[in-house]
This record gives C-alpha cells, sequence and structure tokens, in this order.
C-alpha cells in the first residue's frame, strides 16, 4: 500500500519537527524529517514528497524577524522547486515560525494565484511579550482548507513572541471575502474575540489565527496542531476525565483536534493522487 510522504523541515533552529513528524505518523503518513540543507544542496529532491510541513521553532534565532532568514534562503536554493510543488496540487502547512516563513515567501495568501508576492505579515505580540497558552479557535466552515474540512472549533496552544497578523485593510478584505482566513482567535464557544486580550492573545487584525492560499492546499496558522496529540496534552483532561466518567463515558478514546487536522491532510493526498 502506497504512503503519504511527508516532508518536515528540521534544522537552524527549528524546533518542532519531532512532535510534527509524531502526528504525520498519527495521521497515517510516513514522516520524514529532513535538514533544510539537505533540500538546498539537491541530496533530498522536494518533488518526491506529497506534503511539506514549515514547523515552528526560531529558525535563524529570528534575528532578522521571525521566519525571514529561513524564506530567504529557501526562495534563493529552491523557489523554483516550491512552485512547482504548488503547481503539483501538493499540500503545503506551515505553524507558527513556518506560517512567518510561508508570508515572507509570498506563498501565502497567493491571491490572484500569485505565490511570489509579500502582502500580509506576522509581527509583534501587541502585548509586548512572549505567549505561552492554550487558545480556543473559531474554524471558517467556507473555508477551502483541506486541513480544516469538518471542523467548527479547535483548542491549540501558541508559543510566539512575533504573532499578529496584520495586512492592508483592502487584503483583509480580500481574504475575508474569500474564505481564506480559516481559524480565528475565539472564547470557549466559538465566538470570535473580537480582539479581546487574552482571547486574542497577540492583537491579530479580525483575530486571524490561520489563513490558505485560494485553493486551500496551502495553510499556515500560528497556535500548535501538532501540540494536540494526545487528549492528555489539553490542559482541562483531568477535568473532562471526571466529567465523562461520571456518564460512563472515557476520555480518549477518540482523535484529537489536533491529530485530525493532519489526517485531514493525509487523506486528501490519498484521495488525490493514489
Amino acid at each position: 500500500m502506497k504512503k503519504v510522504n511527508a516532508l518536515i523541515l528540521t534544522g537552524f533552529g527549528l524546533n518542532c519537527d519531532n512532535e510534527t513528524a509524531h502526528v504525520f505518523e498519527l495521521a497515517g503518513a510516513k514522516s520524514h524529517r529532513v535538514h533544510i540543507n539537505a533540500l538546498v544542496s539537491g541530496k533530498i529532491a522536494l518533488k518526491d514528497f506529497h506534503i511539506l510541513a514549515f514547523g515552528g521553532g526560531f529558525s535563524w534565532g529570528d534575528d532578522h524577524g521571525a521566519g525571514v532568514i529561513q524564506a530567504l534562503k529557501l526562495k534563493n536554493h529552491i523557489g523554483k522547486d516550491l512552485l512547482d510543488f504548488v503547481d503539483q496540487g501538493k499540500l503545503m502547512i506551515g505553524i507558527c515560525n513556518g506560517f512567518q516563513a510561508l508570508v515572507n515567501l509570498g506563498l501565502l495568501p497567493g491571491l490572484n494565484k500569485d505565490y511570489t508576492k509579500r502582502s500580509v505579515s506576522i509581527t509583534f505580540n501587541d502585548c509586548g511579550n512572549f505567549r505561552d497558552q492554550w487558545v480556543h479557535l473559531a474554524a471558517n466552515n467556507q473555508s477551502p482548507c483541506v486541513f480544516t474540512k469538518g471542523m467548527d472549533t479547535a483548542d491549540y496552544p501558541v508559543r510566539h513572541g512575533e504573532g499578529k497578523f496584520i495586512a492592508d485593510q483592502k487584503v483583509i478584505d480580500t481574504l475575508l471575502a474569500n474564505h481564506q482566513v480559516v481559524f480565528q482567535y475565539a472564547d470557549a464557544q466559538g465566538v470570535p474575540a473580537k480582539g479581546e486580550f487574552p482571547l486574542n492573545p497577540n492583537g491579530s487584525l479580525e483575530d486571524i489565527a490561520g489563513i490558505c492560499d485560494p485553493s486551500g492546499k496551502i495553510f499556515g496558522l500560528m497556535p500548535h496542531p501538532e501540540a494536540y496529540n494526545h487528549f492528555t496534552n489539553h490542559p482541562d483532561w483531568t477535568r473532562q476525565t471526571q466529567l465523562l466518567r461520571r456518564e460512563g463515558k472515557t476520555l480518549g478514546q477518540e482523535m484529537t483536534i489536533g491529530v485530525k487536522l493532519f489526517k485531514n491532510g493525509v487523506d486528501y493526498i490519498k484521495e488525490s493522487f493514489f
């Protein structure tokens, strides 16, 4: 049986590659942790993979801005390969630092199918400090995003100092009209946060936590879905265990909403390429 091959970037300060590789395996893919230098040198060919994951961390220490150097290195060495990957209809996901790299590359938001133009930015949190917390997210069920099909809400952690999504109002309006805004920070009921801190942990315009390109095959988000790969990851799991026990139920029998996001991507590749 053919396996979906997922490439997870490593090296130069990226530090979420093991979690990301693990959750792809749980989702039914074959994970390959590949150092960035192996790609840029040609030792590993991007064309041999179905999904490319830009994971979280602090690439190059964020010394020139989060994801900036990573984007420049990849664009200068394998820019054409990345665009070919997009043309082939394969999937990309960027998480936290990976999201920052995708917008710096211009792969997101991909307005008018232009995957080279940078039109949005992710900058310093309004609160002025690094945020490490769990957030509630409202999913846009009209979004074309492959990864979030069947989702209404999700809880994931954020871990960033530069997570505020900004853009010109015209770009924001276009993203909203095209349903490219995939996730918005929200309250526990899934109602958008309307900028309220700490529900919106960074001050992102329109509470934007994640966007996709017009095709829905390139997805970037600041929260970390790979960090919710087991029910005990969630800070409320002990309380939920007791509540379910009173109903004669057991927590942990179902796939977490973190694994579900990756499984959507893996299933899409199986349906489209095999």
